[in-house]
């Protein structure tokens, strides 16, 4: 995990991903799509999301604007959802966490707290 304070936690019997204690990615929508990834698009992208068929609306997250996409398919852009990733946790993160990302963009070295 190179997201600032980022860690695995299982949740539901299914692991999530945490920016701090924010969720910003939750592996396995339900049963029925256990090979599917859950995340938090930005504002702006949602409506896109909602029209491309590649993506659902996962139940009990989808109300809140979260999106959801299958990652078993034999055409997954894996580069692709790494970027889903990315917009997620920059949804979620809280600012220090993004400045941190930023120097992390930046190539800038972290100081050592």
């Amino acid at each position: 995990m190179t997201y600032p304070e980022a860690a695995e936690v299982e949740a539901w019997g299914r692991p999530t991903f945490r920016a701090g204690k924010k969720i910003f990615l939750l592996v396995s929508a339900d049963m029925n799509r256990p090979h599917s990834m859950v995340f938090k698009p930005s504002a702006d992208a949602l409506p896109a999301y909602r029209q491309d068929t590649r993506y659902f609306s996962p139940k009990y997250w989808g109300p809140s604007g979260w999106m959801a996409i299958d990652i078993d398919t034999p055409d997954t852009d894996w580069q692709h959802l790494g970027e889903l990733v990315d917009e997620s946790f920059r949804q979620v993160a809280l600012v220090r966490q993004l400045r941190k990302l930023r120097q992390l963009d930046a190539g800038t070295s972290l100081p050592l707290v």
